[in-house]
């Protein structure tokens, strides 16, 4: 359980996507290309089961632009995309109006 402390130290933004891409080596994930304002980064989602690809494109999500990269079999991921589930899969959450890419979640 994260504590509220470490939930502060998270940077939520709102990022926009501009790429997305078939994960080579998992059928449940997506590599995307996000624009965050200050820079490009690349991020893997597995939302492959929910999303068509064309249908995130130009979307302004929320993402975790703070952690440290990782690599999601075989591919880095230099942050997270923040999605709800429930019993009809993910749910990507986006800003609900026209927000500037790189704004802060407060």
């Amino acid at each position: 359980m994260v504590s509220i402390k470490e939930f502060q130290n998270f940077e939520l933004i709102v990022a926009q996507v501009k790429e997305v891409k078939d994960h080579p080596n998992a059928d449940k994930l997506y590599v995307l290309k996000i624009d965050t304002g200050a820079e490009i980064k690349q991020i893997v989602a597995g939302i492959r089961l929910a999303y068509a690809k064309e249908a995130l494109v130009g979307r302004k999500i929320i993402v975790v632009n703070n952690l440290e990269p990782a690599m999601l079999r075989g591919e880095e991921s230099c942050g997270m995309l923040l999605a709800a589930s429930d019993e009809n899969g993910p749910s990507v959450l986006e800003a609900d109006r026209n927000v500037k890419i790189g704004s802060r979640v407060k």
